[in-house]
């Protein structure tokens, strides 16, 4: 939740190639304070049955840049297992394309931020979202 002084971030994935939500893709969250500061990562958590990130932690104040790492080769690797024991017709002839997503913008104090991942095997997309 933000406050007058700190922002907020929350996320959600969609995987596009079956039209659901993306279960068990780790999201981490790193934060830093300045153009010329490093990210400091302040924490992961994975996304729920609803493509949903509950559990990412809270910005220190002073936060004014964000990056969030979505590790889409795991995500892909298990879909990919689990469609072959299902027989299921191959979509995917390798692996994950992009292993990871990393997406870093810019907050400020007092603001939430929603940057969902829409996601497909080859392509990927993000915006800010309510």
């Amino acid at each position: 939740m933000s406050t007058d002084t700190t922002a907020s971030v929350s996320t959600h994935v969609l995987d596009t190639s079956i039209g659901r939500p993306a279960e068990a893709v780790t999201v981490s969250l790193a934060a830093r304070s300045g153009g010329d500061e490093r990210y400091v990562t302040l924490g992961a958590a994975p996304t729920d049955k609803d493509g949903r990130c509950q559990a990412l932690p809270a910005l220190p104040e002073g936060t004014t840049h964000v990056r969030l790492v979505f590790d889409t080769e795991s995500y892909f690797t298990v879909k990919k297992q689990a469609e072959a024991q299902q027989d299921a017709p191959r979509v995917r002839d390798s692996g994950a394309f992009f292993p990871e997503v990393a997406i870093a913008f810019a907050v400020i104090p007092g603001e939430h931020y929603h940057v969902p991942l829409l996601l497909n095997p080859f392509g990927y997309s993000v915006y800010r979202g309510s």
